[in-house]
């Protein structure tokens, strides 16, 4: 008999569960193009995991000044919704989501995303019934790289501040990695094979492939 030391994973979903990085990042561009900016020649990295309203303040002052930042962003979350069949899941994400869950590993996803496109990436990669909830950016005060979005998930589990370590939280940027180590929470850093993106340095363990999660020697205590 095994005794689990992990009782819920937090899953980022953009990047981690989701290959929706460049859908997020066209997304961007097309809506930004609208107002006369143009962003195709900028590094994916510049935007990777950043909080829109932080997207927001570092482009706003290139913007016409009669555009608001609640509907540029609600344009480009049109943009992403209305192209969602683009949208792959990440290798061995939805595999290791139903192994965990019937291992009675409780899933909650976190997201820095508008509900509406964490509703559609959880639509789209059939795992819905698999959750135990999810976390948007319009369900904080404060995004990603706060630790507000992580604290809520697992007050929402049930999980007690005091055991908080129960709870691994896999990302795939240094953005939500900080999030989730400020929560004070278990990080699994995902980066997959050949993804050249940062790395996080205070992760408790770095992976490549989502499938390993599960029979990681530290998710199981002899």
């Amino acid at each position: 008999m095994t005794e689990r030391i992990l009782n819920a994973v937090a899953w980022d979903i953009d990047g981690t569960l989701m290959d929706s990085e460049s859908l997020h990042l066209h997304a961007l561009i097309a809506v930004s193009k609208r107002y006369g900016v143009d962003l195709s020649a900028e590094p994916e990295e510049r935007f990777r995991g950043v909080h829109m309203s932080d997207v927001w303040f570092a482009l706003h002052e290139e913007f016409p000044g009669s555009l608001t930042e609640e509907r540029w962003n609600g344009e480009i979350v049109d943009w992403y919704v209305e192209n969602a069949e683009r949208l792959t899941p990440m290798p061995g994400a939805v595999e290791t989501v139903n192994v965990l869950a019937r291992m009675g590993v409780a899933q909650f996803c976190v997201s820095n995303l508008a509900w509406r496109v964490v509703d559609t990436n959880i639509e789209r990669l059939g795992i819905g019934s698999l959750l135990a909830g999810s976390i948007s950016v319009e369900d904080v005060m404060r995004g990603k790289p706060d630790p507000e979005p992580y604290l809520k998930a697992v007050s929402a589990l049930g999980v007690p501040r005091t055991n908080v370590l129960a709870v691994l939280a896999v990302e795939d940027s240094p953005t939500g990695a900080r999030a989730a180590r400020s929560a004070r929470l278990r990080v699994a850093f995902y980066r997959p094979e050949g993804d050249k993106s940062p790395s996080f340095d205070g992760a408790d363990i770095e992976i490549n492939d989502l499938t390993a999660l599960p029979v990681l020697p530290d998710f199981l205590r002899p």
